[in-house]
């Protein structure tokens, strides 16, 4: 058998996907980066309706390549809340408009297989727009990030997400040196607070592309 690796993933999401839509998820299979791109611009986009859009400064997103190409159309006006040309102030004010976006795209910490989304963020606005304010959410998720139960989840953001993005932000935390959680109480902490969705509601209104890929942390 050629590729077993992504045939043993390809029926792993199948159940995932089962168990998410069971929780009132709609839930898209993608093979890859630059097929999740085509299913959100060609299929959830288009069915939306969505006129602004926000994002949660995920890699994942940033790795389908989605961010360029919706802040490129004249149709649809993307909240850019990344802009290191734009003061902290403006950024954090942009941070609380993409609230109320037509639909906001982010991605996951962890999805458990039982179809529940685990999250752990630093200022909540990403975990904020998947709870309530967006009419749509697109959660991206990469197969690295499939974990059997909620304390792997955890596990996982904490010692392996969380480590990895301080790293990434040159954050003063102690986890940059040791590369796992060490319950700080750094000012540059960036776990603050948790998020658990184990449904969507309204049903659908959350929607879970998996991606037969390791995407982002």
């Amino acid at each position: 058998m050629e590729k077993p690796l992504e045939h043993y993933w390809t029926k792993r999401l199948a159940d995932l996907q089962q168990a998410l839509e069971g929780n009132n998820f709609e839930v898209h299979l993608a093979a890859d980066a630059a097929a999740a791109h085509r299913i959100v611009i060609e299929e959830i986009l288009p069915k939306s309706g969505a006129r602004s859009v926000g994002w949660g400064g995920s890699l994942t997103v940033v790795g389908t390549g989605l961010v360029q190409s919706i802040k490129s159309r004249s149709d649809i006006a993307m909240i850019d809340t990344l802009d290191k040309q734009v003061p902290f102030d403006e950024l954090m004010e942009r941070r609380r408009r993409a609230l109320l976006v037509d639909l906001y795209i982010t991605g996951a910490n962890a999805v458990t297989e039982d179809g529940q989304l685990v999250n752990l963020d630093m200022l909540g606005n990403r975990v904020a727009a998947l709870t309530f304010g967006p009419r749509h959410v697109v959660v991206i998720a990469g197969r690295n990030k499939v974990v059997p139960s909620i304390d792997e989840a955890m596990f996982r953001v904490k010692n392996i997400a969380a480590p990895a993005n301080a790293m990434r932000l040159d954050k003063k935390t102690p986890c940059v040196k040791t590369s796992y959680c060490e319950e700080c109480k750094s000012p540059d902490r960036i776990c603050n607070t948790w998020t658990i969705t184990e449904k969507s509601y309204p049903k659908g209104r959350v929607k879970v592309v998996l991606v037969n890929q390791d995407l982002g942390l």
